[in-house]
């Protein structure tokens, strides 16, 4: 398994995913989004597994100072997120090609 773990410290869910993985001793990754944010070829590879619009964190103050809402044109969006980590929803949990969004402790069985 090569888990990365794409969050922000201040994240519960964060946390909380991080913990899953340190208590079942799997090594993983852990990839700040405030520091360094999704390239465009991972970003690629999670929407592929999770679909975009899951991937927006309809929640954040970013949303709606970024208009995202009202933007149709999907590779518009990507450029977005692209340069703005914060609307991202956490953690994205990568293994390979699987991802998922959130927490997600039964997906994450799955894995190993």
């Amino acid at each position: 398994m090569n888990i990365q773990i794409y969050g922000v410290k201040k994240c519960f869910d964060t946390k909380k995913a991080e913990r899953y993985f340190k208590e079942r001793k799997i090594k993983f990754q852990f990839i700040d989004l405030n520091v360094v944010g999704l390239g465009k070829r991972e970003l690629e590879s999670v929407k592929n597994s999770v679909g975009l619009n899951n991937l927006i964190n309809k929640d954040s103050k970013e949303y709606e100072k970024s208009n995202l809402q009202h933007i149709i044109n999907n590779s518009v969006k990507e450029e977005i997120l692209l340069k703005n980590p914060s609307l991202y929803r956490t953690p994205i949990v990568r293994n390979g090609k699987q991802a998922t969004v959130g927490y997600e402790p039964k997906v994450w069985d799955t894995w190993e």
